[in-house]
């Protein structure tokens, strides 16, 4: 594709001719810290169920994963509009990368135990919180608007791609080469993503009026930002609630399986590999179509979509597996068609130097809604069953579908005019290399 020297990015900056080398070079080094990381966590879950085998502590480890991200992503917010945007994702991924060194030393010494793995996950856990607004707020700056989208999708293709594969390959380097190799190799994923960040000219917004400010006043500001758009606030808690019904289903998926339909072990990773392809496919769909205008009645149609295939799953017989299986799959495409829509439409409502406070808030609520579904869905499906929970669960998710939609500020997300903004008086705006 052919830019030219004046093209402007999503938040109104003039853009290099190379603007797209920029990209790449940033998501390379990405994707293979993505990778590692799916690897070296799998590794973990691997060794504390092979060592304990206690689902006490795989909850244990499941909540020191989610947990510091949902409660600390605001906070990474006030640091992505204080701060280098690049330094922040830099220091983040660093970090995480030394931690995992320094517990491959310590695999290696014989000193391996629980507790330090979950120093691994909590640590691993702050870095995104820190991270993820960051990159995110920083996106708007390095590519156009119409490949807004686009770009933001391309992080959950990643995940997506890194979640069928890196498992498999952790498991194999762990069985093979030790436990203290893929924390190495984490460590050299750390890397890449830190030599793919240096190597990019990213460039600074800083909101100066927040400098001062206590960090509370920060976390009120971000919020009036995403406040001032209404229908924005209502498809952020519609969204949350659908993770919250939703989540319990990545810990109901194998129940399904063994206790519903009978099947084994194979069953089970196979469900779990049509899920992932279901991701990757449609978050490829999404990438080329663009999501086209209309991206909160996208988020709302796929609500729908998801709750309509899981309800189906839940009227399934035994010997229908083979439709769960295919169910699990359309199920998983519309899944890759809510963080996309919903991070762009947040950055093209927020001021550009409060997106990282707005995104953080965002990533906040969404990010602390897994841990509480799991832990509601959990005590739901053991009263009522697990197919009869899969359509309570897709009904929740039909009904949100259903009426999200209906209010006018939601709809007036998708008729807001899409002119490339002006840079807001009070930021400071310049190029870093």
């Amino acid at each position: 594709m052919t830019e030219s020297a004046m093209t402007l990015s999503a938040a109104g900056h003039p853009l290099p001719k190379r603007w797209l080398a920029v990209i790449a070079t940033i998501w390379i080094g990405q994707a293979v810290s993505m990778i590692t990381s799916y690897a070296a966590g799998y590794a973990v879950v691997w060794y504390i169920t092979e060592t304990t085998g206690s689902a006490l502590m795989l909850s244990a480890a499941a909540i020191c994963a989610y947990l510091p991200q949902g409660l600390l992503s605001p906070f990474g917010g006030v640091i992505a509009d204080e701060h280098n945007r690049k330094t922040v994702m830099i220091v983040a991924d660093l970090g995480v990368g030394l931690v995992s060194l320094g517990l491959g030393v310590a695999i290696l010494l014989g000193q391996v135990s629980f507790a330090l793995l979950m120093i691994l996950v909590i640590v691993r856990s702050i870095g995104q919180a820190f991270h993820g607004p960051a990159m995110m707020a920083a996106m708007p700056l390095l590519v156009p608007e119409r490949h807004l989208l686009r770009i933001n999708t391309l992080d959950q293709l990643l995940m997506s791609v890194a979640s069928i594969g890196a498992p498999a390959f952790g498991i194999f380097l762990y069985t093979t080469l030790g436990f203290h190799t893929v924390m190495f190799l984490d460590f050299f994923g750390a890397l890449a993503a830190v030599a793919g960040l240096a190597l990019a000219k990213i460039p600074t917004v800083i909101d100066k009026t927040a400098e001062d400010q206590h960090v509370l006043a920060n976390l009120r500001d971000g919020w009036r930002a995403l406040s001032t758009s209404r229908g924005l606030v209502i498809l952020i808690v519609g969204v949350t609630v659908g993770m919250v019904a939703f989540a319990p289903l990545g810990a109901i998926f194998p129940l399904m399986t063994f206790d519903h339909f009978g099947g084994d072990g194979y069953a089970a990773s196979l469900i779990e590999a049509a899920f992932g392809a279901g991701m990757v496919v449609g978050s490829v769909v999404l990438m080329a179509w663009g999501g086209g205008k209309r991206l909160a009645g996208l988020i709302a149609v796929a609500a729908a979509i998801v709750g309509a295939t899981t309800m189906a799953c839940g009227f399934l017989s035994p010997d229908m597996f083979w439709a769960f299986a295919a169910l699990c799959a359309v199920m998983a495409m519309a899944c890759a068609w809510f963080n996309g829509p919903l991070i762009t439409l947040i950055q093209r409502n927020v001021p550009e130097e409060k997106t990282g406070r707005a995104l953080g808030l965002a990533m906040a609520g969404m990010g602390l809604a897994s841990p509480v579904g799991i832990a509601l869905g959990g005590m739901l499906a053991e009263s009522i069953g697990v197919a009869p929970f899969f359509v309570v669960d897709g009904a929740i998710c039909l009904v949100l579908g259903l009426v999200v939609y209906l209010p006018k500020s939601v709809r007036a997300l998708d008729h807001a005019p899409a002119d490339q903004p002006e840079a807001p008086s009070g930021q400071a705006a310049e190029a870093e290399a």
